[in-house]
């Protein structure tokens, strides 16, 4: 009986903190849980506009790292993937906190959403480049814009389908920070490889967004054709 009165009380609080957005993403469940798990142990004095400064921070933490990384020791590198946890936290939790205790806002915290993760990726970057060795910077200034891409095309699908979704097939943001994070590690292990690695996901990236876009078009298409 405690099981199935634990599953109610998860479903309903899911229903009412997620009925917003649909999400793809691998870690769907999992991360679900845990921000049903969490929502109610969140401090009253801790509003959703806090839970986004937060997650802003999380990412200043992440720009910190790349810098003490590039001037004292790599070692420092971890500190992102504390950052990068922080910055889940504040993004993941401050609109579903708003949902949960009913008081949401639905535009105001949509653009503050779109304006933190763009500040957050920005950081993120620029950190990156001051880390980079010579002639590498270029990756950074890549994965920023291909970013910013993918960004423009969930408004887009937004605006086509009435559906928001932020993530991109079975990738979403909680994934992408999963990556970045195994990226800090090995790179701490192998200096060097954060080259290659994030060489490598920017090209995904764009291969991501290329599809996505794709799809975007027949999207767009189609609705043209239901309305003529």
């Amino acid at each position: 009986m405690g099981k199935e009165t634990k599953a109610q009380d998860y479903s309903t609080i899911a229903q009412r903190t997620f009925s917003d957005r649909k999400r793809t993403n691998i870690l769907k469940r999992a991360e679900q849980l845990t921000i049903v798990f969490l929502l109610p142990k969140v401090p009253k004095f801790i509003s959703p506009n806090l839970l986004t400064l937060i997650g802003t921070f999380g990412s200043g933490l992440v720009f910190l790292a790349f810098v003490l990384g590039a001037y004292l020791s790599n070692g420092y590198l971890l500190l992102g993937i504390i950052g990068l946890a922080i910055n889940w936290l504040g993004d993941s939790l401050d609109g579903r906190l708003a949902y949960y205790r009913n008081i949401p806002r639905r535009w105001y915290g949509f653009a503050l959403d779109i304006i933190a993760d763009w500040i957050g990726i920005v950081l993120i970057g620029f950190g990156y480049y001051i880390y980079a060795e010579n002639g590498t910077q270029i990756i950074a200034f890549a994965f920023v814009a291909l970013y910013g891409w993918s960004i423009i095309i969930s408004q887009l699908r937004y605006k086509i389908t009435n559906e928001y979704s932020i993530d991109s097939g079975f990738v979403g943001p909680t994934e992408l920070r999963f990556i970045i994070a195994l990226i800090l590690i090995v790179e701490v292990l192998f200096r060097g490889s954060i080259t290659y690695l994030a060489g490598l996901i920017t090209v995904i990236l764009l291969i991501i967004n290329i599809v996505d876009s794709v799809k975007l078009l027949k999207l767009g298409d189609l609705r043209d054709k239901n309305q003529d």
